[in-house]
Order: structure tokens, then C-alpha cells, then sequence
């Protein structure tokens, strides 16, 4: 079973410059045809400190998709605006972040798909937990959402924030990747108005 292998220090600049380099090279030609030597060079380091920041080749694609994962939850986590501010507020903003990180790391978001639903994925472990972090996140700005314009307590059907969230995720990943790939011209305001419709569809009603 592979597992998130979280080093000191994962944010600092050295990583980063790494991690863009390996996903700039991955995004053009696959994982698995990329070098270590190849992603050293791109970033301007050592061998050597490829491996003492993410690990082995073979650890690599899991440490990738954990240092992703940590940048793109720090930044759903960071206010957009001013508190207080309502939950759909909340998960307006994680949307457009979503897409932001998506728009500066598109490789980031073609690798957790490709893995995602590579069957078998040798990452298959590395991004159930992930995912269940990410969607801890959105979980939480849901529900308080639907408190919010429920009419009481315990009237959401069962699962349906679990729902709600991972269908949320889901679209934002998948539009964001499309942006990319086809219509990056698509407005981010008119791609969250239409990632949110999952939320106003769903849940109570006052």
C-alpha cells in the first residue's frame, strides 16, 4: 500500500520549484516516461535533492499528489473575504480557488484524473485519502450552507451533504481540467455561478 510520506519544511521553495518542474514535464509527456534526472534539471537543482524533497521515482507520484493537495487545501481554507460571511459565500470561494490552482498547476488536475480512474492506479490509497481531505473541507462549508437556508435541524435526507460535497469537488476538478483543455476562455464567474447550481439543487428548503 502506498502512503503520504509528509517531510518538514513541505511548503519552502525548493519544493515548489520541484514540484512545478515535475508537473510541467508530466503534463507534456506522462509520468512514466519522466526522469529524476530530467525533473532535477527543469528545476534547476541536484538529483539529490529531488529525492531528499519527494522521495524515489517510484514515490514520487504520491508525494506530487500530496504537496498538490496540501497547496490547494491551504488556499480553500484561506478567507476570501472579510468573515462573517455565509457558507455558500464560503464554498464560492473554494470553487474559484479551486480553479485558480487549477489554471496555475493544470497538470496537477490531468494526473489526479488519470490516476483517479486508472484502473488498477498504483496511487489508488494516496488519493482515497486525499480526496477524503479535500472533501473534509467542503463537507464542512456545505453543511453549514444548508443550515443556513434549512428551514430546521435533521430535514436534509441522509448523505446528502456527502453527496453534495463530493458532486461539488467532482465538478470543479473536472471543469477546471476542461478549461484547460478546451474553453479556458470559459469566465471563472460564470464557472462557479454553475458549479454552486449543485448546492441550490440540493438539501433543504426554507
Amino acid at each position: 500500500m502506498n502512503e503520504i510520506k509528509r517531510r518538514p519544511g513541505r511548503t519552502n521553495a525548493t519544493r515548489l520549484k520541484i514540484f512545478s518542474a515535475s508537473l510541467s514535464l508530466i503534463g507534456e509527456r506522462g509520468h512514466h516516461t519522466v526522469t529524476v534526472d530530467e525533473i532535477a534539471a527543469a528545476a534547476g537543482v541536484s538529483k539529490g535533492s529531488v529525492y531528499y524533497n519527494f522521495g524515489s521515482k517510484s514515490d514520487l507520484i504520491g508525494q506530487l499528489l500530496s504537496f498538490g493537495t496540501d497547496i490547494l487545501l491551504e488556499r480553500l481554507r484561506t478567507p476570501g473575504a472579510p468573515e462573517p460571511r455565509s457558507g455558500r459565500d464560503e464554498l464560492a470561494h473554494m470553487v474559484r480557488a479551486a480553479l485558480e490552482f487549477i489554471d496555475e498547476y493544470p497538470a496537477f488536475a490531468q494526473l489526479w484524473l488519470s490516476e483517479m480512474w486508472h484502473a488498477p492506479s498504483e496511487w489508488r490509497d494516496v488519493l482515497v485519502q486525499l480526496r477524503g481531505q479535500v472533501l473534509g473541507t467542503v463537507r464542512d462549508a456545505v453543511e453549514r450552507a444548508f443550515a443556513e437556508r434549512g428551514p430546521a435541524p435533521g430535514t436534509t435526507p441522509p448523505g446528502t451533504v456527502d453527496v453534495t460535497a463530493s458532486a461539488l469537488f467532482g465538478a470543479t476538478l473536472i471543469l477546471g481540467q476542461d478549461r484547460q483543455v478546451y474553453a479556458v476562455e470559459h469566465d471563472i464567474d460564470a464557472c462557479v455561478a454553475t458549479v454552486l447550481g449543485t448546492l441550490d439543487a440540493a438539501g433543504p428548503r426554507g
